[in-house]
């Protein structure tokens, strides 16, 4: 054998070796970040998923592909499961279920639900477990699915109908906007957060957040207390809510706070609510049964339509997205009171009429989908301080929506 050969042999062999981290020439085609972006097209066609990888270095998107076609309408929010092997996509008729490829991309979509005839479906969310899918519609309902984790089975559960032992959906008397569910140590339960714009029994309390109790079995129990749930909202038409526990071991550094985004009447406002979850000078223990809010301070000045809100991975930093104004806001939560403080650069411009955010799960980088402008924006993010860059800019596909990163 020649000297060259042998040596071409050898370098074959050292690439071989290092292929689970490098291919030879190139970098990994294992994406070490990935964000899912649902986008609605031009007059209501072109329903898709993208996929793109993220570089964890600078936050940069490429684009991977936009093949994954969504059925039922237009699609409106996407929720991945804790294994990041499933992605679960709500559109305005149903729910798809999709298998995520080694390369990020989605495989062939199932459609295990499709809402009733006249419904639609407004908003999606899980818990942390991934074993349930809350979903609202503006029949108004709300349903309860049960998920198994890097699965894309998908059953329908929660309260029965009215004498029956069938599972259906929660019928509700408010027209709900938004929905966020957390999982408690302390004491051990999941709740459910649903805000409301409109009240169809009286129109005298328009403005509300609800509360529910999740069963093992995804069934639904308001605590309504005595004052309960729903709660009157500070500011009119809420359109996001995002519930935070600043200490998951007990309330003795931190607490569980509730945080609604409202239109507002001119300008929009962020509104928190603290849960009773032990016995202190603000809660007796008939409190903590109800899972009582009590409002904390006055509403946070958030641009105008708040539509949704995220949270750093140690519940520190909340950020939010106001469609009206085109701002990213960002706050730092008092870990014990709840309370929200300007960053020191308070807010930064984002693409035209932003209507979701999604942050990689390391929290240095967040994005938002611009709706208007067809393309989303990037920030980089300081763990220590919470401090958001200059955004970047990227193209999408026309009409992004719903977003999520892992």
């Amino acid at each position: 054998m020649s000297k060259k050969l042998k040596i071409g042999v050898v370098l074959v062999g050292l690439c071989a070796l290092s292929l689970l981290l490098l291919s030879c020439g190139s970098s990994s085609s294992r994406p070490s970040g990935l964000l899912y972006v649902l986008t609605q097209g031009t007059s209501g066609s072109g329903n898709n998923v993208s996929s793109f990888s993220i570089d964890l270095n600078s936050g940069n998107l490429s684009l991977i592909n936009s093949n994954a076609t969504v059925c039922c309408g237009l699609p409106v929010s996407i929720v991945l499961d804790p294994t990041g092997a499933t992605a679960f996509v709500l559109s305005q008729g149903g729910i798809s279920a999709y298998p995520v490829n080694s390369d990020g991309s989605l495989g062939t979509q199932t459609n295990p639900w499709t809402v009733p005839a006249g419904d639609t479906a407004k908003a999606m969310t899980r818990d942390a477990a991934g074993n349930f899918l809350f979903v609202i519609t503006q029949a108004p309902a709300l349903y309860v699915f049960a998920t198994t984790p890097g699965s894309t089975s998908l059953t329908l559960t929660g309260n029965d109908c009215p004498g029956t032992s069938t599972p259906c959906a929660l019928p509700l008397t408010r027209i709900p906007s938004a929905l966020s569910a957390i999982t408690l140590s302390t004491p051990a339960e999941e709740v459910l957060y649903v805000t409301s714009t409109q009240d169809l029994a009286t129109t005298h309390n328009d403005n509300t957040l609800s509360v529910y109790v999740v069963g093992s079995d995804g069934t639904l129990t308001e605590k309504i207390g005595s004052p309960g749930s729903p709660y009157t909202t500070r500011t009119i038409d809420p359109l996001s809510v995002l519930a935070v526990n600043t200490n998951p071991a007990g309330e003795a550094t931190g607490g569980v706070f509730v945080y609604v985004g409202a239109a507002g009447n001119a300008s929009g406002a962020i509104d928190v609510f603290q849960m009773c979850i032990v016995v202190n000078a603000n809660c007796v223990q008939a409190d903590v049964d109800d899972a009582l809010l009590n409002a904390v301070g006055t509403p946070t000045s958030a641009g105008q339509k708040p539509v949704a809100m995220v949270v750093d991975p140690t519940n520190t930093f909340l950020y939010v997205v106001s469609e009206g104004t085109n701002q990213l806001f960002g706050f730092r939560i008092a870990p014990a009171a709840g309370t929200l403080t300007p960053l020191s650069t308070p807010n930064l411009p984002t693409g035209s009429q932003p209507v979701a955010l999604a942050m990689h799960s390391t929290g240095k980088f967040l994005y938002t989908s611009n709706s208007a402008a067809s393309n989303i924006s990037g920030f980089t993010l300081s763990t220590t301080s919470g401090a958001m860059s200059t955004p970047i800019t990227v193209t999408s596909p026309a009409g992004p929506s719903g977003m999520t990163a892992r």
